[in-house]
């Protein structure tokens, strides 16, 4: 997701972030200012969820505007490798089954 207030903001005559804070202080969501240079400036690494509706509400726009998908940076899993098809156990009246496997390493007690 590619984070997108400055430009919203901007096309809502938002240009500074001080002008953005205050704004958001008049609803109610006190930002402190390294904060608040977080979201101008960079991408967040997280943003909580009622922020978000007052951030929306002060720019009149929606999450959509301001989050926007990349789904070419999202990468593909690769074809079933050899690990994973050994934890499938043939089973006579159908398909695999999928026998699950810490990721720790560590054995799972017997059934």
């Amino acid at each position: 997701m590619k984070w997108n207030l400055r430009l919203t903001a901007a096309q809502r005559g938002v240009w500074k972030a001080s002008e953005l804070q205050r704004a958001l202080a008049e609803h109610g969501l006190t930002i402190s200012a390294g904060k608040m240079s977080a979201l101008w400036v960079g991408q967040p690494v997280s943003v909580k969820l009622a922020d978000l509706d007052v951030i929306c509400v002060t720019l009149n726009c929606s999450v959509a505007d301001l989050l926007l998908p990349e789904p070419e940076t999202v990468t593909r899993p690769a074809t079933q490798s050899a690990p994973a098809a050994a934890s499938a156990v043939a089973s006579p009246s159908g398909p695999a089954q999928i026998v699950p496997r810490r990721r720790d390493g560590r054995t799972l007690p017997p059934r």
